[in-house]
């Protein structure tokens, strides 16, 4: 069985940009789901600022054999300055990547530990 989630939430008097999928398969006894969440802030600015803002890298995995069942978490935010039609621009965005591995017990056709 696959299930697919696509979401599209664009606010041009925002700026706003929000992109998620979500993916679940079941095979061979273990079920995956994977989420992608995807989110951009659009805003004029008056000029480039001096220092660069790093981007910040976050990443959690989790495995617990008892169980049965295995987590991945990673968010990425940062923000980029561009240059559109003589407009100086920054993007601030936020990436995500969830993915959750569990086996499926029997007779059970959810996973009492796969929350949000």
């Amino acid at each position: 069985m696959r299930d697919l989630l696509f979401k599209n939430l664009t606010s041009e008097d925002h700026g706003r940009k929000i992109l998620t999928s979500s993916e679940t398969v079941d095979k061979d006894g273990v079920r995956t789901t994977v989420h992608r969440h995807f989110v951009y802030f659009v805003r004029q600015i008056e000029k480039k600022p001096a220092v660069a803002e790093q981007p910040f890298l976050s990443v959690i995995k989790e495995h617990n054999s008892k169980q049965k069942y295995e987590r991945f978490y990673c968010r990425m935010k940062g923000s980029m300055i561009v240059l559109k039609e003589g407009k100086l621009l920054k993007i601030d965005f936020m990436h995500s990547l969830r993915i959750h591995l569990a086996t499926l017990t029997a007779g059970l056709s959810y996973y009492p530990t796969e929350t949000a």
